[in-house]
């Protein structure tokens, strides 16, 4: 199981990563746990400062803007 995090205080534009990440996740069949993080002194901690993030096991991978769904669905491809 991955461990997603999204990282970010709330905006329009982090629920949005939030709904397609979790799409993304159930339409490739992969077993994700979903956090949304929204402490700014851990988000800073993560060194994004522009949200929103996202972190996959302990890595950030995004930050910034909405993901497209393209890297969103390569987050979830290969071995689990």
């Amino acid at each position: 199981m991955k461990i997603v995090k999204v990282l970010g205080t709330g905006c329009a534009n982090c629920k949005t990563t939030l709904k397609l990440i979790e799409e993304a996740a159930q339409a490739r069949g992969v077993a994700i746990q979903l956090e949304k993080v929204e402490d700014i002194q851990a988000i800073i901690a993560y060194g994004v400062m522009s949200t929103p993030g996202v972190v996959i096991d302990g890595k950030v991978v995004h930050a910034g803007g909405i993901p497209a769904r393209e890297k969103i669905d390569g987050w979830f491809t290969g071995p689990a």
